[in-house]
């Protein structure tokens, strides 16, 4: 997960108010996370915090002093002013966990602490992260002082409902951390373009009797990658996903499949209503014709004779139903003459771009967390090379060279070749020239 949210937090500075709740240690976690998504934190401790967890325990985290109090020693030379000193520094406030005590300081503007004082000084976003017993949470009183934060732009993330300390089921639980920092995360992306993209993406299924079935390597992490990127980019997303256990950004639509008909009907019916289609699935080619109602037993002795049937070319009807502005990615994952069988690909399914990947290649392909290859392009005609980089990355450069932006740093991409004749007639016409041909082997 954190390689998907590095790009949204690498060199934010968030501060962290802590309050007295049994939940405070999943603080800790807070800001682990948040340091290993390149975030920089300090933490403000209540009080009644200091009762659950340590000030050393949280500057070990953060690599910061922890602050608890009105009086403490300025981090900007400027003593008169340290109450509202991490005010000034930070990009967002988080306040995980808060409790009913905090909400109403906060919804009635008391600064009797340093967090109250420093929040009625911040005039960034702010996130406050509730946690307390259900019968509290659902109290009139902190019912209207939750309505009146929300109405002043704070976001409140959670609580949901389960168990909680005191024994009681209910809402009132804490989100979970990784879910917070996600959410804070989502706080930095672009606000909506008014786009919207459909991947599809991970394996797909053929069931040869109820117990077994035909599939794939795919992992779905390029997919889940490419979402990520899309929706910092400001995109609504709908992900078509097979089986899969990469995780999604929350607050997209998915629809889970799990054969390619079921893909096939989910996506293109997304279509229609999007501008940005990108196969990034594993769909198989064949399913089987004649899956067998019951278990196939191997105490027969007979060997199943499996029929196959070919599958719907989602990509090509993508393509096919392709109007002006919309636009079509496809994926091809090749390991024999990868250059020239994904560009063949490209204009055998008469999509916009491929990304081209030479599975037999390390570190490349399925069941990785990395990727390298070539994005082929029809209008402009170009072909760039990607070196080897992590998934989240390459999903940023492929969104940008789908957009026509430049790619960013942090991966290496080069022109091979412009106005490439090969894109406009095939092989039919124009043979792959040798310089790229050589690149395949």
């Amino acid at each position: 997960m954190t390689a998907n949210l590095r790009p949204a937090l690498e060199g934010k500075k968030i501060l962290l108010g802590i309050t007295g709740s049994i939940a405070a240690f999943k603080a800790c976690e807070i800001v682990r996370t948040l340091r290993e998504c390149g975030a920089h934190v300090r933490v403000v401790l209540t009080e009644n915090a200091e009762q659950f967890v340590t000030r050393l325990t949280l500057e070990t985290l953060s690599g910061e002093p922890v602050y608890t109090s009105l009086w403490g020693v300025s981090t900007q030379g400027n003593q008169g002013t340290h109450h509202i000193d991490a005010a000034r520094w930070a990009d967002l406030v988080l306040v995980a966990p808060a409790t009913a005590n905090t909400l109403a300081k906060l919804a009635h503007g008391l600064a009797d602490d340093l967090l109250s004082t420093e929040l009625l000084a911040f005039q960034g976003p702010v996130l406050i992260a509730p946690a307390m017993n259900p019968a509290m949470f659902a109290h009139p009183a902190v019912t209207h002082n939750v309505a009146r934060l929300v109405a002043r732009g704070v976001r409140m993330l959670g609580p949901v409902p389960g168990l909680t300390a005191c024994g009681e089921e209910g809402l009132g639980r804490m989100l979970e951390p990784d879910d917070i920092v996600e959410l804070v995360a989502q706080a930095f992306y672009a606000k909506l373009n008014g786009k919207k993209a459909v991947i599809t993406l991970g394996p797909t299924r053929s069931p040869i009797d109820p117990v077994r079935f035909i599939s794939n390597r795919s992992s779905g992490l390029m997919g889940a990658a490419l979402a990520w990127a899309c929706v910092r980019a400001g995109y609504q997303v709908t992900a078509i996903c097979g089986p899969t256990e990469a995780r999604l950004p929350q607050g997209i639509t998915v629809t889970p499949v799990k054969t390619a008909a079921e893909m096939a009907t989910s996506a293109l019916a997304a279509w229609p209503h999007s501008d940005f289609f990108i196969a990034a699935a594993a769909v198989l080619d064949w399913d089987v014709a004649n899956p067998k109602a019951g278990k196939i037993k191997k105490e027969s002795g007979e060997l199943p004779r499996l029929e196959f049937a070919r599958n719907p070319d989602i990509l090509a009807e993508a393509a096919r139903q392709r109007r002006n502005g919309q636009f079509v990615l496809g994926f091809a994952a090749e390991t024999d003459s990868a250059l020239r069988n994904g560009m063949t690909k490209l204009l055998a399914k008469n999509c916009d771009a491929i990304f081209i990947n030479d599975i037999s290649k390390p570190n490349q392909g399925f069941e990785t967390n990395s990727n390298a290859g070539w994005w082929v392009s029809r209008n402009p005609r170009r072909v760039f090379e990607l070196s080897t980089a992590p998934k989240s990355q390459l999903a940023i450069t492929l969104l940008a060279l789908a957009e026509g932006r430049a790619p960013q740093a942090g991966q290496a991409v080069e022109l091979v070749l412009e106005n490439l004749e090969y894109l406009e007639h095939g092989a039919a016409r124009n043979a792959l020239p040798r310089e790229l041909d050589a690149k395949t082997h």
